[in-house]
């Protein structure tokens, strides 16, 4: 069987099965998934698991499971295996994507999406990491989406199952105490409490990362505006001298001082302690040590431009050689 009829035919069983899960739906509730768990005795978690990650590519809402595996497990294993299936099945679903489209995706994306892509890549899991911390865009859909980049699978993978922790963990609960309420458990107060504590936490989490982000980058494009609007912000360019002038070349108006010179060389910046100053290099590792460096000494608006050179002349942004 040939690669080309085996792609159709997969896609044709995903479609009907997505299909079916549409139309039965209603009758994929939590009371009869923990029927389901409770007749399979000693294999039940396996057969959760299974449900979870089958539910995940076939686009079922994963928030009825998370509540049933807390009602079902309690809030320990329930977290544990709500976490593990839907991971399996987020898995299941990038390398069904990768599989049947990311190869016409990867000879197509042009433009604006082959920008947006070439951003997910250069991000890699610290992309997943955000997108699963801070939920923007539907979990199931986002899996086949990712499925069509060249993220690595094993750090896609490993980026979702640690950081869709504190969401598995507030659902988890949410479903454990509310079988607790129904049963009329001891301390439902508190575990209602609780509950409620960790949805403040996972609320919290889109503001703080954002901020996080934002707050310490400069993307190419802002770049790019406060260069050209002179709104007196510093380009500092750490690369060495040869390389500022070399391959990559640098940006026009960018003041070149190596990282290894940097500490030496603070003074020449003291003018430049309360404005903002972006840090530019071939790549983010040395930009980062000498946020650190430059923070030490008293400078307050520091920003990092992410993929550095290398990010710039991906975009073929004019570049200057003296």
């Amino acid at each position: 069987m040939n690669h080309k009829l085996l792609r159709w035919l997969l896609l044709l069983f995903i479609g009907i099965g997505i299909l079916l899960a549409i139309a039965y739906r209603d009758r994929f509730d939590a009371q009869a998934l923990t029927q389901w768990v409770e007749r399979a005795g000693s294999a039940g978690p396996l057969l959760f698991m299974a449900v979870y990650a089958l539910a995940t590519v076939l686009f079922l809402p994963g928030s009825v499971l998370t509540l049933a595996g807390g009602a079902l497990f309690g809030p320990v294993l329930g977290t544990l295996y709500n976490l593990t299936g839907a991971t399996i099945g987020a898995g299941l679903a990038f390398l069904v994507a990768r599989y049947l489209a990311s190869g016409r995706i990867e000879k197509k994306a042009a433009g604006r999406l082959q920008q947006l892509k070439t951003g997910v890549e250069k991000e890699g899991w610290r992309f997943v990491a955000f997108v699963r911390l801070v939920p923007l865009f539907p979990f199931n859909l986002l899996n086949y989406a990712l499925g069509l980049t060249r993220l690595r699978f094993l750090h896609y993978v490993l980026a979702s199952y640690v950081f869709m922790l504190p969401g598995a963990l507030a659902y988890t609960y949410l479903g454990y105490a509310g079988r607790e309420a129904v049963a009329g458990g001891e301390d439902v107060i508190q575990k209602g409490l609780l509950a409620l504590g960790l949805f403040a936490m996972v609320a919290f989490l889109p503001r703080l990362i954002s901020r996080m982000r934002h707050d310490n980058t400069l993307d190419l494009a802002t770049l790019r505006q406060e260069l050209a609007s002179d709104a007196g912000l510093l380009l500092l360019d750490l690369r060495s001298a040869e390389d500022f002038n070399g391959k990559w070349g640098h940006v026009a108006g960018a003041r070149n001082i190596p990282l290894e010179e940097l500490d030496q060389r603070i003074g020449e910046l003291a003018s430049y302690r309360e404005k903002p100053v972006a840090l530019i290099c071939t790549t983010d590792h040395r930009s980062k040590k000498a946020v650190r460096l430059l923070a030490k000494a008293g400078f307050s608006n520091l920003r990092v431009v992410p993929g550095g050179m290398k990010a710039w002349n991906r975009y073929n942004y004019p570049i200057t050689r003296n």
